[in-house]
């Protein structure tokens, strides 16, 4: 099991991400856009930057649903490894067997 403050870090970030994702792209847009004078794109850049650091969606790390363990992440299950194999083993997830020989 993860420390809870580490899921509850995750929580905040999402968040974050989620209230300035619109904000964070019109900015990206207008940096980006070659048409428009070198100062304006300058000014957007430092905007952008000037936006928390955990408003950005690539500070987000995958973490089990179960556990929080943010390693060996199933992307489509939304869980680890570990939790994957206990579920496996208790009949929970359909279809999967656990091997063994």
């Amino acid at each position: 099991m993860a420390k809870k403050a580490m899921i509850e870090r995750e929580k905040k970030r999402a968040a974050l991400v989620e209230k300035y994702a619109a904000k964070r792209a019109a900015l990206k847009e207008i940096a980006n856009d070659e048409s428009l004078p070198m100062e304006e794109r300058f000014k957007a850049r430092l905007k952008l930057a000037k936006l928390p650091r955990n408003s950005s969606a690539t500070r987000i790390h995958n973490r089990c649903q179960l556990t929080g363990r943010p390693h060996a992440y199933y992307r489509k299950l939304k869980v680890s490894r570990i939790a994957l194999r206990e579920l496996g083993s208790t009949g929970m997830a359909p279809g999967l067997v656990k091997s063994s020989w």
